[in-house]
């Protein structure tokens, strides 16, 4: 189990961010065992034949379906929204020491099967023999993957992430810290002074004001991953609404709440389910962003929708008065 001990000032100190990089990463768990990410099978069958001929083994002997994966290739955020370029550029300047010091920590991760890191071993021990080298290797890498697999998927997963932040921040100031964590993940507790995450090690870390970094990731989907000292103290989790994440399209909209406001009208409310922006709306709904503006405004004015800003994008949720009107509705 690890703990998260919070002072007053810790408490004061949550943030949230997510990460592009972060996401890379754990994307290429998703793919060393499909199996346990089922979730995500949709993009796997749509990606795996773009990867045909992209020499991933360096990146794949560092990310395993299981066990340490290390730290250099996910450093904490250091703004609410990073870029990718940004954070690329943060593992390029990792000493060269940490690079061989983490690879290393590997080879004695018992969560790892024994056949699994004899396989991946002789690729390792190449990065560790010229870590400069495997920094700008793995760099090149992750830029080539993330063309082919998650870019073309970044604006619907950002949304997601984005949203979950919008939700919780939400939840932080209108409800407090207890709202904020009461449905993190099942794995996480808070008892008012330490939030716990049930995993299979025992590690403590008494945040001492440097507050606790949330940080949604659709791709860590069904578990936790928790960054520890010297790093900034972070726990990723799975952004609420992940299961909506590869569906094609929002339900269509209740018959009778169509005829009240009109069936375009009618279509947008009911795809706010969770905050979105009108570009994905309009991707979603098969219409054209304007048509979806049109709509919202209408919505807006009548107090069924809100707009919210995050970062230079805003996102739109429903009110309460617009959440009763679609469940009125049959």
């Amino acid at each position: 189990m690890i703990e998260y001990l919070f002072t007053p000032d810790d408490v004061a100190r949550v943030r949230f961010a997510f990460s592009p990089l972060g996401e890379l990463v754990a994307s290429l768990r998703v793919l060393a065992d499909p199996s346990r990410h089922a979730l995500h099978l949709p993009w796997v069958r749509e990606v795996t034949p773009r990867l045909e001929g992209l020499p991933l083994e360096p990146l794949r002997a560092l990310v395993g379906p299981v066990g340490y994966i290390p730290d250099f290739l996910t450093p904490p955020p250091r703004t609410p929204l990073p870029d990718l370029e940004a954070e690329l550029a943060e593992v390029r300047a990792t000493e060269p020491a940490m690079v061989v010091e983490q690879i290393a920590w590997m080879d004695t991760d018992e969560r790892v099967p024994p056949a699994q890191r004899a396989r991946t071993a002789p690729a390792r021990r190449a990065l560790t023999a010229d870590p400069r080298g495997a920094l700008a290797r793995l760099t090149d890498l992750l830029v080539e993957y993330w063309a082919a697999a998650v870019e073309p998927h970044w604006p619907r997963l950002r949304g997601l992430l984005e949203a979950d932040v919008l939700r919780r921040a939400g939840a932080l100031t209108e409800q407090g810290t207890h709202a904020l964590f009461a449905d993190l993940h099942h794995r996480v507790s808070w008892d008012g002074e330490r939030l716990t995450v049930a995993v299979n090690y025992a590690y403590r870390v008494e945040l001492r004001g440097r507050g606790l970094l949330l940080v949604p990731s659709a791709f860590v989907w069904p578990g936790v991953l928790a960054m520890l000292p010297p790093y900034q103290p972070q726990l990723t989790y799975p952004p609420y609404a992940v299961a909506t994440l590869w569906d094609r399209g929002p339900a269509p909209p209740p018959d009778a709440l169509g005829a009240l406001i009109g069936r375009g009208r009618a279509a947008v409310l009911a795809g706010l389910e969770t905050p979105v922006s009108t570009t994905e709306l309009a991707r979603r709904l098969g219409v054209t962003p304007g048509a979806v503006s049109q709509h919202l405004a209408v919505l807006r004015d009548c107090g069924l929708v809100k707009g919210h800003r995050v970062g230079r994008r805003v996102l739109y949720a429903r009110t309460g008065s617009g959440d009763a009107l679609v469940a009125a509705s049959p």
